[in-house]
C-alpha cells in the first residue's frame, strides 16, 4: 500500500516469516525495558525510516514503532500460545498498518511540533490530495486549527502533553470549492517510546449532513414562526456573544476594549386592541409587516455605522429589539429610533384592511465592557416604560440619573412597611399662627423618615410611594395616634394656656382602605384629646372628587366635631358646587399665591395674586370657613394677608417644622411674627 515499507527480507538461515535481525534485537531490548535512545526530533526511526516516518520493520501505523509497539508486542507475546515465534508479531503489526491505511475514518499522526508524520488515504481523500503529500505539513494549517484563539490554545495544550483530549468542529474548504463540516479529535498516543510520546493521533469525521440537519432544526428553534425573525433565545445568545470578552487575548486579534453596544427596545402602542377587535390572524399579519419594516430600517438606515452589525428580533408578543453591535454612539441609536418611528407611522395595508399603529422605543447605548445582558435589558425595559409614561409614540434615551431616582424609589417602597414597625419615623410640628395677633393657635404634624441609608427624608420623598402601595394606611394611623398623643401632652403640661389644635394630613386612600371614622374615634378616646382640637387635611383634588364612602366618612368626622381642612386650595378642581356641600371647616391657600405677593421690581407687588387671594378669602368667609395661608416668609406678605383677612398663617416667617420640645417653649410666648 502506498507510503508503507515491509522491511528487509529474512537472510539465509532465518526461519521463514521471521523479521530481520535488527528488528528482532529492537523487540527484545524493548521487551526487557531497555529501549534504544531516539535522536530524531520528529520521532522518526533511525533504523532506516522512510520519509513519512514509517518503521522498516512494520511499525505501528499510529507511530508507536518503539516503546509503544514493543509494549504491544510484549503483551501479545504474553498472550501467544507456547511455541509462537516473532513472525506472528510482525504479522500483527503489518495488519495494524494495513488497517490504518485502509480505514475509512480519516486519521493522521502528528508530532510534538504539529507536523503530520503520516496520514491514511481517507484523510488525503477528505482534504482532496494524496496521503503521502500530507507528510511534513502543519496539521493546524490543513484543518484550520489556528482559526480562533480558543481552538488554537486547546490544540497546543494537547501537543504539549498538558491536556488529555481535544475536540472541535471546523468548516473546511475542499480543493474543488465546496465546503464541508468536520469534527476533529486530537488525543495523545499511548504506549509510545519516550522519543515518540509527544505524538498525537488526529481523526477527522465529515459531519456535513448532520450539521445541515442540526442547522435546520436550530433555525426552527431560534426563529419566530410568525415574523421569521430571530426569537428571544437567539437574541440573548447573540447579545451574550457580543458582550463576551475573549478569554485568551492575542495581539493579532482585534481588541474589544473600546467596543460599544446599542439597543432599541420597542413595542407597539395599543396592539392588544387590534388583536381583540380584529382577531389574531390580522394581528399576526401586522406583526409580520412590522418585522419587515424594522428589518428594512436596520439594514438601510442612513445613520448606519459601516462597521456595526444589526440584529432585529421579536422577543415575544408585540415586543421587538434591534441590537447594534460596535455602535458609533448614541446619535446612531437615536437616528435609528427616529427612522423606525417614521416607518411604523405609515399605514399598513393588510389584505385590503388599512391599519395605523405607533410604537414606543427605549434606547440604550453604552460601552460593552462591564455590561451584562441582564443589565442592558433592565435598562432597556426601564427606558421603554419611560417612553410609554411620557406619552407613547416616541423614543426615550436611558438616563442614569432618572434611573437612580427610580431605584431609590423602589428601595424606599420595599422597606417602607418594615420601617413603620421598626420605628424609623418621627414627627415634627410647624406652628399655625393667628394673623391678627401672631399668637400660636395650632401646629401641623409633618412626618419624617430617619432612613438608615438615605438619612432624614421629608414627606414628599415617600408619601406618594406609601399611597401607591397601600402602606399609607399603616403609616397614617401611626401619625394620627402620635400627633394626638402629643397634642394631649401639651394640653396637660400647659393647663393655663389655650390648647393647641393639631392638624394631620390624610390621604384619600386612608378613607377608602380603612375605617377612618372608627380609627379617629378610637385614637381620640385612647389619648383623651377633644375632637375639636383635631384637624384633618385632605388635598383639594382628593376632596373635590370625593363621593360615596369618602363623602360619608368626612361627614361622620365633621359630625363628631373633627375639623376638615382642604389643603393646597386653588390649584385643583376649585369646584364651588362641591365646596358648598362638603363638611369643610378650613381652606388652606396654596403657597404659590402667597409667593406672588413679592414685589416684582422692588416697589410694586403683584396685583393679580393679591386680587385672587382676596376673592378666595371673602368667598370662604361667606361660607363660614376660616382661611390659612401657607408659605408666609416675609413680614410684607404677612401684612398684606392680614389686611386681606386671612385667619391663620404658616411659614418660615414664624418657624420651620421643629421637634415637639421646641413647640412647648412657644406655648404662651410673645407673638411669633419676626
Amino acid at each position: 500500500m502506498s507510503g508503507t515499507s515491509e522491511g528487509p527480507r529474512a537472510s539465509a538461515g532465518t526461519a521463514p516469516g521471521a523479521p530481520a535481525a535488527p528488528v528482532t534485537e529492537r523487540h527484545t531490548t524493548a521487551a526487557a525495558g531497555t529501549g534504544p535512545t531516539r535522536t530524531d526530533p520528529a520521532g522518526a526511526d533511525p533504523a532506516g525510516a522512510d520519509p513519512a516516518g514509517a518503521d522498516p520493520a512494520g511499525a505501528d501505523p499510529a507511530g508507536a514503532d518503539s516503546a509503544g509497539a514493543d509494549s504491544s508486542r510484549s503483551d501479545a507475546a504474553r498472550a501467544r500460545p507456547a511455541g509462537a515465534g516473532p513472525d506472528s508479531t510482525a504479522a500483527e503489526l503489518r495488519d495494524y498498518r494495513a488497517a490504518f491505511n485502509a480505514a475509512t475514518l480519516p486519521m493522521g499522526v502528528v508530532d510534538g511540533r504539529g507536523h503530520v508524520v503520516r496520514a491514511n488515504e481517507a484523510l488525503g481523500g477528505l482534504l482532496g490530495t494524496a496521503a503521502a503529500v500530507l507528510a511534513g505539513r502543519q496539521a493546524c494549517e490543513l484543518l484550520d486549527l489556528a482559526g480562533d484563539e480558543r481552538t488554537w490554545h486547546a490544540y497546543r495544550e494537547v501537543l504539549l502533553g498538558r491536556r488529555s483530549r481535544f475536540r472541535c468542529t471546523r468548516r473546511l474548504k475542499h480543493p474543488d470549492g465546496r465546503f464541508l463540516w468536520a469534527e476533529i479529535t486530537v488525543v495523545p498516543m499511548t504506549g509510545a517510546s519516550a522519543a515518540e510520546s509527544a505524538r498525537v493521533l488526529l481523526t477527522v469525521t465529515d459531519i456535513s449532513d448532520r450539521r445541515e440537519l442540526q442547522e435546520r432544526l436550530r433555525h426552527l428553534q431560534m426563529h419566530d414562526p410568525v415574523t421569521r425573525l430571530p426569537n428571544r433565545t437567539l437574541f440573548f445568545e447573540r447579545l451574550a456573544s457580543a458582550l463576551e470578552t475573549p478569554p485568551y487575548q492575542d495581539d493579532s486579534l482585534p481588541s474589544r476594549q473600546g467596543a460599544r453596544i446599542g439597543l432599541c427596545y420597542l413595542d407597539l402602542d395599543g396592539f392588544k386592541a387590534i388583536n381583540d377587535t380584529l382577531g389574531h390572524r390580522t394581528g399576526d399579519r401586522l406583526l409580520a409587516a412590522v418585522a419587515a419594516r424594522l428589518t428594512d430600517c436596520a439594514e438601510n438606515d442612513a445613520s448606519r455605522n459601516a462597521g456595526g452589525n444589526r440584529l432585529v428580533a421579536r422577543l415575544g408578543g408585540d415586543e421587538f429589539a434591534i441590537l447594534v453591535e460596535d455602535s458609533a454612539g448614541t446619535r446612531e441609536l437615536t437616528d435609528l429610533a427616529r427612522s423606525v418611528l417614521a416607518a411604523l407611522q405609515q399605514p399598513f395595508d393588510l389584505a385590503g384592511q388599512r391599519l395605523s399603529v405607533s410604537a414606543s422605543i427605549g434606547v440604550v447605548e453604552r460601552s460593552a465592557a462591564g455590561t451584562s445582558p441582564t443589565g442592558l435589558m433592565q435598562a432597556a425595559d426601564t427606558t421603554l416604560y419611560w417612553a410609554k409614561a411620557d406619552g407613547r409614540a416616541r423614543w426615550t434615551v436611558f438616563d442614569p440619573e432618572r434611573n437612580a431616582h427610580r431605584m431609590t424609589r423602589q428601595s424606599l417602597s420595599s422597606t417602607l412597611r418594615p420601617a413603620v414597625e421598626r420605628g424609623e419615623f418621627t414627627l415634627e410640628y410647624q406652628p399655625l399662627v393667628g394673623m391678627a395677633d401672631g399668637v400660636l393657635r395650632g401646629v401641623e404634624a409633618l412626618v419624617r423618615w430617619n432612613h438608615p441609608q438615605f438619612g432624614v427624608l421629608p414627606p414628599n420623598r415617600f408619601v406618594q410611594i406609601a399611597e401607591e402601595d397601600g402602606s399609607i394606611v399603616q403609616l397614617g394611623r401611626w401619625v394620627l395616634r402620635t400627633a394626638c398623643r402629643q397634642a394631649r401632652r401639651w394640653q396637660l403640661d400647659h393647663p393655663d394656656e389655650p390648647p393647641l389644635f393639631i392638624s394631620v394630613n390624610v390621604a384619600v386612600r386612608q378613607v377608602w382602605d380603612s375605617d377612618l371614622v372608627s380609627d379617629v374615634a378610637q385614637i381620640l378616646a385612647e389619648t383623651g384629646l377633644t375632637p375639636g382640637l383635631l384637624q384633618l387635611e385632605l388635598t383639594e383634588s382628593a376632596v373635590m372628587g370625593s363621593g360615596g364612602r369618602p363623602l360619608r366618612a368626612l361627614q361622620a368626622l365633621s359630625d363628631m366635631g373633627v375639623r376638615i381642612a382642604i389643603d393646597d386650595f386653588g390649584t385643583g378642581y376649585s369646584n364651588l358646587a362641591y365646596l358648598s356641600r362638603l363638611p369643610v371647616s378650613v381652606l388652606k391657600l396654596d403657597g404659590a399665591f402667597v409667593k406672588g405677593f413679592r414685589y416684582e421690581d422692588g416697589t410694586h407687588p403683584s396685583p393679580a395674586d393679591e386680587t385672587i387671594v382676596e376673592a378666595m378669602v371673602q368667598l370662604a368667609h361667606r361660607l363660614g370657613l376660616t382661611v390659612t395661608a401657607e408659605c408666609v416668609e416675609t413680614a410684607g406678605q404677612a401684612e398684606r394677608l392680614r389686611r386681606i383677612g386671612c385667619d391663620t398663617g404658616q411659614g418660615w416667617l414664624y418657624s420651620r417644622a421643629v421637634a415637639p420640645e421646641q413647640i412647648a417653649g412657644l406655648i404662651g410666648s410673645r407673638p411669633l411674627e419676626g
